[in-house]
C-alpha cells in the first residue's frame, strides 16, 4: 500500500539527469506518474541541462552530489551511482522503540523468553503506536528503503490494532514507502484459541499475507498450524509467510510440510519461509534435494543475515529457483537493541557472511536487496527500467561492488517519482 498523497516536503521529479544506473553509462531517467518512462544517454549539453543550472546544480555536480529540484522537476544526479529503491523483505515496524530513550533489554533467552518479555512491556512504550512506527519508517526511508514487507503482531492482546497503526504511519509518509502487511501471530496460533480467527479477519480486511511461527516448537502441532494458515490463504486469496527458527532435521521437516501444502493448495509463488536456519545446516545432498523441491513449489525465503547462524546458501538457492529477500527483522525493539534500518549496511553484512568476494557475487547481493526483491512487495518489476516504479537511490560509490562493501552515503532517495530524502535529511 502506498498512499497517493505527496508528502509536504517532497518535490516531484520529471527528469533525474546524469546518473549511472547499476554503475553503467551516465544516463537521464525520465519520470511521469510515478514511473520511469524513458532512460536516455546523458548529454551534458542537452535540453535538460538548462533546467538544472545555478549554484546548487553546479556545486552538487562538482562535489559528486545532487542538486535541488528545479521548478520543472529536473534533478541533477552529479554522475552518482543509481540503484533501485531498497526493499526490506522482512521487517517488524510495529515493534520498534526507535526515537525513544534507551530501553535496556531485560528478557530471557530464546524465542519464548523474548515473546514473554515483549508482551510484558510493550504497552509501557506505546507499542504498537503510530509515533514509534513512523519514526522507524522515516529512518528507513532516510537510508534508501522505499518498500517493505512488514510482519505486524496480531494477538489476543492487541487484536488488529497493530495493522491499523502501520497503515496510518505509512499513509502519513505520503507515498515515501510502499508496504505490504503480514498478519503475524507472534505468540502462537493454535496454543492461543482465537488467533486463527484474528488472522482470518486480518486477511479479510486487506492484509496481503498471513504469518506463522515455528509450527513444531511453538504450537507443537506443525500439521495443525499449517492446515489453519493454508485454509485462510485459500479462502482469502492471500500469501503465507512463516517464521521458521527450528534448525536441522526438525526445520527441514517443516519446510517439507510447507512444500507439500503449497503444491496441494496450488499456491506456488505465494509462500515464504523466513529465517529457515535449517537450510544452511543441512548436509550437501539433503540441502540440494530440499532446495530443488522448494524451487519447484515456488517457495521463497527471506533472511536477516544473522551473525552466528549458518548462512543461507544464496547462490545455490538462486540456482534452484528459490528467490531470496533481505530484511532487517526488528529494529531496536524489545527483542533486541540492535538494528538501524540501513539495508545497504545490512547488505554488506550479508555479503561478508556469505563469503562473497567476486564482483558478480557482490552485485548479486545488491540485487537481493533491491531489484530482485520486488516480488516480496507485490511488484512484478522493481528495477531501473522503463515501466518500473520511479524508486531510485543515489549512492556515492564507484560501482556496485564498492557500494556493497562500503555502504556509503545515500545522496538522494526518490520514491514514486518524488524526492523523499536528500543527504541524510528526510523530507517526509
Amino acid at each position: 500500500m502506498r498512499s497517493p498523497a505527496p508528502g509536504p516536503g517532497t518535490s516531484t521529479v520529471t527528469v533525474l539527469r546524469d546518473v549511472r544506473p547499476w554503475g553503467g553509462e551516465r544516463s537521464d531517467l525520465h519520470v511521469a506518474d510515478g514511473q520511469i518512462t524513458a532512460i536516455v544517454p546523458h548529454d551534458p549539453a542537452g535540453p535538460a541541462a538548462g533546467n538544472a543550472t545555478g549554484p546548487a546544480a553546479r556545486n552538487a555536480s562538482a562535489a559528486g552530489g545532487t542538486s535541488d529540484c528545479a521548478a520543472d522537476g529536473v534533478v541533477d544526479g552529479g554522475g552518482l551511482l543509481a540503484l533501485p529503491g531498497l526493499v526490506n523483505a522482512h521487517a517488524h515496524v510495529d515493534k520498534s522503540w526507535w526515537g525513544k530513550p534507551w530501553v535496556s533489554y531485560g528478557g530471557g533467552g530464546g524465542v519464548q523468553g523474548r515473546i514473554a518479555h515483549e508482551r510484558a512491556h510493550r504497552a509501557e512504550l506505546g507499542i504498537p503506536g503510530v509515533d514509534v512506527t513512523l519514526a522507524v519508517l522515516r529512518e528507513s526511508v532516510r537510508t534508501g528503503t522505499t518498500a517493505v514487507r512488514t510482519h505486524v503482531d496480531v494477538d489476543l492482546g492487541v487484536g488488529l490494532r497493530g495493522i491499523e497503526v502501520v497503515r496510518e504511519a505509512v499513509a502519513a509518509l505520503g507515498g515515501a514507502v510502499h508496504a505490504e502487511i503480514v498478519a503475524f501471530p507472534q505468540d502462537g496460533v493454535l496454543r492461543r484459541p482465537g488467533v486463527l480467527d484474528l488472522l482470518d479477519a486480518a486477511a479479510a480486511a486487506g492484509a496481503e499475507h498471513v504469518g506463522g511461527l515455528d509450527p513444531a516448537t511453538i504450537d507443537r502441532d506443525p500439521v495443525g498450524q499449517l492446515d489453519g494458515l493454508f485454509a485462510i490463504a485459500e479462502r482469502r486469496g492471500v500469501g503465507i509467510d512463516v517464521h521458521l527458527h527450528d534448525g536441522g532435521d526438525l526445520g527441514a521437516f517443516q519446510i517439507e510440510l510447507i512444500i507439500d501444502r503449497t503444491l496441494r493448495a496450488d499456491l506456488q509463488g505465494k509462500v515464504n519461509v523466513a529465517h529457515g536456519f535449517a537450510v544452511g545446516q543441512l548436509a550437501a545432498a539433503r540441502q540440494a534435494e530440499l532446495l530443488a523441491a522448494m524451487g519447484e513449489a515456488g517457495i521463497t525465503m527471506t533472511t536477516v543475515a544473522p551473525i552466528g547462524a549458518a548462512p543461507l546458501p544464496l547462490l545455490a538457492l538462486r540456482d534452484a529457483g528459490v528467490a531470496v529477500g533481505l530484511g532487517t527483522d526488528g529494529i531496536r525493539d524489545l527483542w533486541s537493541p540492535y538494528g538501524t534500518g540501513d539495508l545497504l549496511a545490512l547488505t554488506t553484512q550479508l555479503a561478508r557472511l556469505s563469503g562473497f568476494r567476486y564482483d558478480e557475487d557482490l552485485v548479486t547481493a545488491a540485487r537481493i536487496t533491491s531489484a530482485d526483491a520486488g516480488r516480496f512487495v507485490g511488484r512484478a518489476v522493481h528495477d531501473l527500467v522503463v515501466g518500473a516504479p520511479a524508486d531510485v537511490v543515489l549512492v556515492d560509490a564507484e560501482n556496485v561492488p564498492d557500494a556493497v562493501v562500503r555502504a556509503p552515503r545515500r545522496a538522494l532517495v526518490v520514491a514514486g517519482g518524488r524526492v523523499v530524502a536528500r543527504e541524510g535529511e528526510v523530507l517526509v
